[in-house]
Parts: structure tokens; sequence; C-alpha cells
């Protein structure tokens, strides 16, 4: 949405493949919402609307997501990221990190 530097081209090309379903978590956009609030980062655009541009889909919080952040090995102390991985497990969904404690986890890694 912002077109960052940082992404690798593999990676946005991935995104924007139509065959590929992306969500944005709930926690995400929560995440950036603190971060943005604290003047930790820079967004100058309407978060829900870029989402819906993009033709992403939002994914919420389930209890069943809740409850397996319990189940989780105690590598990663953000409950942000924590929560992340126990969606993508209960979903089945791929997470896109770069974050190494994330790739600790049985999950589908995109980096």
């Amino acid at each position: 949405m912002e077109e960052s530097k940082l992404l690798p081209g593999s990676i946005k090309s991935k995104i924007a493949d139509s065959d590929n379903k992306i969500f944005v978590s709930v926690v995400s956009i929560w995440e950036i919402v603190i971060k943005r609030n604290l003047k930790k980062i820079r967004v100058d655009f309407d978060i829900e609307t870029s989402i819906e541009k993009a033709g992403m889909e939002v994914l919420a919080i389930e209890a069943s997501h809740a409850l397996a952040t319990e189940k989780l090995p105690n590598w990663h102390k953000d409950p942000f990221d924590r929560m992340l991985v126990a969606q993508a497990t209960c979903e089945k969904l791929m997470i896109i990190t770069k974050d190494e404690k994330i790739k600790k986890y049985d999950v589908s890694v995109l980096a």
C-alpha cells in the first residue's frame, strides 16, 4: 500500500498476483494505529480504504485464535506477533515477515 522499498520485488509480485488471496489481520491494523498515534510511524492514508482498494481481505480475531496463543512456545514475547502466528496456524495461512523469531514457529513464512 505504501510501496515500501524494504519489501523485495518477489514478495510484492506475489501480493499483486490476483491468484493469491491476501489477508490483513486486524492485529496488524491495530498495531499500525497504535504506532501511528504514538508518532512511531507515519501513515497518511486511510488504512481500511487502502486494504479494500488493494483487493485484500481483513482477517478478524476469533476466539480460536486467542486460545491458540496459549499453545505456542514462548519464543516471541510480542503479543501482536504471537496472535499473527496463532491466526496463521489456525487458518492455515502464510505470514510475510522477516522476523526470525516468527520463523521458529511451525507456520508457513514468506520472507
